[in-house]
């Protein structure tokens, strides 16, 4: 087994070192880091323009692959992803983002795969039935509704809510109330007030996902034979469901699940700017908007670097579930 982890972590990395060098070379193809010093009131020189791109390691002059080469010896030798437009590191930026992001994304996107499993299993288990019908309409709902749209709506009906109670009970704004002092429990309650509307946003998003692809897989375990040979050996039919069916549809659960995590950075750039979150999908944005090549970079580096420890922990579950995998 644990030369099985080891060779699919061996495969994730070189993937995720592919994909990483490919969004480097296309942004540094696509995208246009003078622009930024073009319309300025004094514009600088040609010369100055110049002595900044090679500073940054971006001067479109320089073969792009001459630049990849250099900005992985940075990498691996002073363990830098460069400087951003703006003159701060790329590393540090993302080191300030990522924590926002991860405490978003990993608490929405655990507890939407929970809840989605489950209505995915139940819904199997219930085909047809009025519940079933429900979560499968609920679920296409929320897939027809933007992700902005959805935080707006959180925010409409925590604006209410508010409103009945006659104070602040639900604050959306920002990762945190600005100028607040406390104790550590008052700022920890404080953030987790603030990480209620986006965290729900995300964990209605996932659960519509999860299920509607857990119930399809229950479906297809819920006719095997080995669920009728369970049965008919005298097991009931929530002990072969629970025992059997359940584990075998949780197999690719597993890797659905590390490629969801690790794509969610994307996908949560729309609540981070509804939220007012500093997280890493606004840095993304930000990167492709001011034309920033080595920040495009170190972005789709963060999330290379998710999906290869998220898809080795699939690995790792795939192994725990599929006793095959282990011999």
């Amino acid at each position: 087994m644990v030369f099985y982890i080891f060779r699919r972590f061996v495969n994730y990395f070189f993937l995720s070192m592919i994909a990483t060098c490919l969004a480097y070379i296309v942004s540094s193809l696509a995208l246009d880091p003078a622009a930024k010093y073009y319309g300025r009131n004094p514009q600088p020189s040609q010369q100055t323009i110049e002595n900044i791109l090679n500073g940054l390691g971006v001067n479109p002059d320089v073969p792009v692959l001459q630049r990849l080469w250099d900005w992985l010896v940075n990498i691996v030798v002073h363990g830098s992803l460069g400087t951003g437009v703006n003159g701060v590191s790329i590393g540090d930026q993302i080191i300030s983002r990522a924590g926002v992001s991860l405490r978003l994304l990993l608490i929405g996107s655990l507890i939407g795969a929970i809840v989605g499993v489950t209505l995915g299993v139940w819904g199997a288990v219930r085909q047809y039935k009025l519940s079933d019908q429900v979560v499968t309409y609920g679920s296409y709902l929320i897939f027809a509704t933007p992700t902005f749209v959805i935080g707006v709506l959180l925010m409409i009906g925590a604006t209410a809510l508010n409103g009945a109670a006659g104070m602040q009970l639900i604050t959306f704004t920002g990762e945190y109330s600005a100028g607040l002092t406390g104790s550590w429990g008052e700022l920890a309650l404080d953030r987790g007030i603030h990480l209620l509307l986006p965290t729900i946003a995300l964990v209605l998003i996932g659960a519509a996902g999860y299920s509607r692809y857990q119930r399809s897989v229950m479906l297809d375990v819920l006719s095997a034979d080995f669920i009728r040979t369970a049965r008919a050996k005298g097991r009931s039919r929530n002990s072969a469901l629970v025992r059997h069916g359940v584990r075998v549809a949780l197999i690719p659960m597993s890797t659905f699940f590390a490629y969801s995590f690790g794509t969610l950075v994307s996908g949560s750039i729309m609540l981070e700017i509804v939220f007012s979150f500093h997280g890493m999908g606004e840095f993304a944005l930000n990167a492709i908007s001011q034309n920033d090549i080595n920040a495009v970079a170190g972005t789709t580096l963060f999330v290379a670097i998710l999906i290869l420890f998220s898809s080795t922990l699939s690995e790792v579950l795939y192994a725990a579930l599929d006793p095959r995998v282990r011999n």
